[in-house]
């Protein structure tokens, strides 16, 4: 490379790092929720007084609530701002207070379910992204102080966000009787809400951080392709360097992975035949064990290049000596099942282990069962190269 290759190779990368540290980032701030579900769970106070909303704060005479979360509400808020939401509520009027214009002599329960449409006053006032103010209306069934109704509501309220999904709801709504004969009342609700199944778009001000940082980039790539010129050969070579390796390491893994298939295939076969097992004091094979060996035989004819260890056990009664001879015996009684059905002898490898091998707790010294004592009285099968 000449020096003034090197000097405009510099120069480039320079002005590269420039650029890079004069474009802008989206940040949280850039995006705003647009759409949502929202689920709130929190308390209500009835004011039924019947003082047509004029003495608001009479918290003595006139307020009633429960000192446990009373009030549920699930809605689904869309990107124009309009809001559809499901409500129900508990509450119970206290003996003493004021209902209907009258005070109570008795405890009553109170009941509603209400849906609403509402509206998202940040559309008019702009997004704020933490405090949603908010105005709506609907329709709700009441049933208060022994007297069920109908009611039109109207309801003004706003939530404040500390996250994208948890907030706080404050409210309050009137609801007015669709029976002229019963009274209007107002209902007060504060609780906490949760937002899911977000959908979030660029503010006006992300999308033209956006523009701009797609127009930097774009300049970034231009000056970028320049280098890439200089480089093009040099990155070739290595491209197709590094395709021949990963061919040659497909190459391999893929044999390698066609001999473990091949491997773990014999094995189940091998897994699937039942324990080759011998009586008491018995070198013999029975008509269970020759069957089974008779399978064997088939997989070792399937898989010419198979080659096996198979070795016998004896259980602990008696003295070592004579088990390792019995368990001398019972390879032989296997083996010779298998040479005399064709199996050359170069691909099966013996080993007698007599009592040294157990594969439970049956020992000298412990008292065990004839069925435990069987499990150790056996020929076992391994694969030693395929």
């Amino acid at each position: 490379m000449t020096f003034k290759k090197e000097v405009l190779l510099v120069f480039l990368i320079a002005n590269i790092f420039t650029i890079n540290s004069q474009i802008p980032k989206l940040t949280k701030k850039d995006s705003t929720i647009v759409s949502s579900w929202i689920f709130g769970i929190g308390f209500n106070v009835v004011d039924d007084s019947d003082d047509r909303f004029h003495k608001l704060f009479d918290f003595k005479d006139g307020w009633n609530a429960v000192p446990f979360p009373s009030r549920l509400s699930i809605g689904k808020y869309f990107k124009s701002g309009f809001g559809l939401e499901a409500i129900t509520s508990y509450n119970k009027y206290k003996k003493g207070k004021i209902a209907d214009g009258l005070p109570l002599t008795n405890d009553k329960d109170y009941y509603s379910i209400d849906s609403r449409l509402s509206y998202d006053l940040n559309k008019i006032i702009g997004e704020t992204g933490w405090f949603d103010p908010y105005i709506g209306a609907g329709v709700g069934y009441t049933h208060a102080n022994d007297i069920s109704k109908g009611t039109y509501n109207g309801v003004l309220g706003f939530r404040t966000w500390f996250s994208d999904r948890l907030g706080l709801d404050i409210n309050t709504s009137g609801k007015w009787t669709m029976n002229n004969n019963y009274t209007d009342h107002l209902q007060h609700a504060v609780g906490v809400v949760y937002r899911f199944h977000i959908k979030k778009e660029l503010t006006e001000e992300g999308k033209a951080k956006l523009e701009l940082i797609n127009a930097e980039n774009e300049k970034t790539r231009i000056n970028d392709s320049i280098i890439v010129v200089n480089k093009m050969a040099e990155e070739a070579r290595l491209l197709n360097e590094r395709l021949e390796k990963e061919k040659e390491a497909k190459r391999l893994a893929e044999l390698e992975k066609e001999k473990t298939e091949l491997r773990n295939k014999i094995q189940n076969e091998i897994d699937s035949l039942q324990d080759i097992y011998f009586a008491l004091n018995s070198p013999h094979l029975t008509v269970s064990s020759k069957n089974i060996l008779t399978k064997l035989v088939s997989i070792l004819n399937k898989y010419p290049k198979l080659l096996l260890e198979i070795s016998s056990h004896t259980d602990s009664r008696g003295s070592s000596i004579y088990n390792q001879k019995l368990s001398e015996r019972r390879l032989k009684s296997v083996l010779d099942y298998l040479f005399d059905n064709g199996i050359e002898t170069s691909r099966i490898e013996g080993r007698a282990h007599g009592e040294e091998q157990l594969v439970n707790e049956c020992d000298d010294k412990t008292k065990c069962s004839e069925v435990k004592h069987q499990q150790n009285r056996r020929s076992e099968i391994k694969i030693i190269s395929y």
